[in-house]
């Protein structure tokens, strides 16, 4: 077998012990040994080329590129390109596959060109942090491992497509199929019609061989999917500050099948930003318009529980923070994408093939690759800052709020954030004014924590944006779908029933409470208040 050939890229000086190690493990660990073929310059034969050309000529005939960054940029040439950097280029150019490990943290002081190059990695490559050569060793082991089952040349099952030993078609909720086939067929034309047995609908969606689930329609249709895998949950929290701090004001962790844990999670973000309500100039609805557009929040935690890691024991985490939000899970990045690619439309590497066929059919995800472009658009047309994409443990999206400047921005994003969009300090400040001021100019009526907690008292959130939103008599699904929100009970919960319980809201048909006839409308201690409310736009 032909043995892959890799380079290793880094300043020499600043890492002469790591290289070393690096050089010793490679070459007697037993299983890596047996796949690559390591390359360093200062192994190299004697040349009589120019330096430079010999190790653009070695990136060249590599097939995998590993370069560790830390504080040194070294030596630079007449341009004042440093050797390693013209090597990154070189290797991204011949779209090598590519690594790379970071020394020190995010604070750490370094050459002002290295924490530049560093900036380019983060924008382009899946990357990893080390504190000592122990643990890059083992963080390069674990790479070049899943690098080998990328490529084939190790056989694994994925998660997605593996046979779950313990269960049965007696573990799969008929209510969940029923719901998912109507859902399929008015969103994507689904062949399978309602009525069909279940062992057919998961047959079609290849969820079952031989009478035996596969793993994604457990997460699917199980009726308890935690009971198989307990870590495939999603973590909500809301910080009214700029980092995580306890107490936490609020908390969540949302369970249930993939598309509960999608609803929640962006029903919980909902129900913590910013929105706006329009006037009823064109139609007795009111407009509704978030700080941050629903669609992106929704498109990057579907991405998440999407395309997460569901053999890891971490979980997709959403964090709200005052100038941003966060959505994170224990996944990885393509090896055929970039972040470059990520911001327009590309072709689409899903990490779990069948767990993704379920969301595009019920309407939750595309299948030609435009979910983070239309985060990005999305953010552009809001006039909110450019979305980062971090790729440190795991894959992160942070989406900004119209009040980010860049003095909160925190450090080991702003790297990140010059590269990505090439801003200053001024024109940063500005994006995020811009973004306030467009909220706040192309609607009326702005409703804030602040302006209506001073209207309301100790009312609920959730209770003031009923009020707002509801106009005469409306059923249950029209006030919910006014707000943009998706899960029934979040809604009911934390915005209906606290509503009636009030005092603020009535059915129209009290006697019947389950009538499929049932409307809401404001009591007079409602109308009074939502009287109040409009007088303070």
């Amino acid at each position: 077998m032909t043995k892959l050939i890799l380079f290793i890229s880094s300043v020499q000086s600043e890492f002469a012990v790591e290289r070393d190690r690096l050089w010793q493990h490679l070459k007697t660990d037993a299983m890596l040994s047996e796949f690559f073929e390591p390359v360093m310059f200062e192994k190299l034969p004697a040349n009589v080329q120019a330096p430079n050309k010999v190790y653009l000529d070695e990136v060249a005939r590599s097939q995998v590129y590993l370069v560790l960054a830390g504080q040194l940029y070294g030596y630079e040439d007449e341009n004042g390109v440093s050797p390693t950097e013209h090597e990154f280029d070189q290797a991204t150019k011949l779209q090598l596959s590519r690594l790379a490990f970071l020394k020190g943290n995010p604070a750490l002081d370094r050459h002002p060109k290295e924490a530049m190059f560093i900036g380019k990695i983060q924008n382009d490559v899946t990357y990893k942090r080390f504190e000592n050569t122990e643990e890059l060793l083992s963080e390069v082991s674990r790479a070049l491992i899943q690098l080998l089952k990328d490529k084939g040349l190790i056989q694994f099952r994925s998660f997605d497509d593996s046979l779950h030993p313990f269960s049965g078609i007696p573990d799969i909720d008929p209510e969940k199929i029923e719901m998912f086939v109507s859902v399929a067929r008015s969103r994507r034309g689904f062949p399978v019609r309602l009525g069909t047995s279940m062992g057919k609908v998961l047959a079609h969606l290849n969820l079952l061989q031989d009478n035996q689930l596969i793993n994604s329609a457990l997460l699917v249709f199980a009726f308890k999917p935690q009971h198989f895998f307990p870590a495939a949950i999603v973590k909500c929290a809301h910080f009214h500050g700029l980092d995580v701090v306890k107490p936490i004001p609020d908390h969540k962790v949302f369970q249930g099948d993939v598309f509960e844990q999608v609803d929640q999670a962006v029903d919980f973000v909902m129900s913590k930003i910013n929105l706006s309500v329009g006037t009823r100039d064109e139609s007795n609805q009111a407009p509704v318009m978030y700080e941050i557009p629903r669609a992106a929040v929704a498109e990057a935690i579907v991405n998440a529980v999407a395309h997460r890691d569901y053999q890891s024991n971490g979980s997709v985490q959403v964090m709200l923070f005052s100038n941003r939000l966060e959505v994170s899970n224990p996944g990885r990045l393509a090896p055929e994408l970039s972040i470059t690619k990520l911001k327009i439309e590309h072709s689409s590497y899903p990490t779990n093939p069948r767990l993704a066929e379920c969301l595009y059919q019920a309407g939750y995800i595309e299948r030609f690759g435009t979910g983070t472009g239309e985060i990005f658009r999305l953010s552009r047309e809001a006039g909110l800052i450019e979305p980062i994409i971090d790729l440190e443990e795991g894959f992160r999206v942070i989406l900004w709020r119209p009040n980010a400047t860049w003095s909160q921005v925190p450090d080991k994003y702003k790297g990140l954030l010059r590269s990505s969009v090439q801003v200053t300090d001024q024109v940063t400040g500005q994006a995020a004014g811009q973004a306030a001021g467009q909220v706040t100019g192309q609607v009326t009526g702005q409703v804030t924590g602040q302006v209506t907690g001073q209207a309301t008292g100790q009312v609920e959130e959730g209770i003031r944006r009923v009020i707002l939103v509801i106009f005469g008599n409306m059923k249950s699904s029209e006030i919910q779908d006014a707000l943009g929100l998706k899960h029934r009970e979040y809604f009911r919960d934390n915005y209906l029933i606290p509503s009636m319980n009030e005092g603020y809201l009535e059915m129209t048909i009290p006697d019947k409470p389950n009538s499929p006839n049932q409307q809401y409308r404001l009591t007079v201690k409602g109308q009074e208040l939502k009287k109040r409310l409009e007088a303070r736009q």
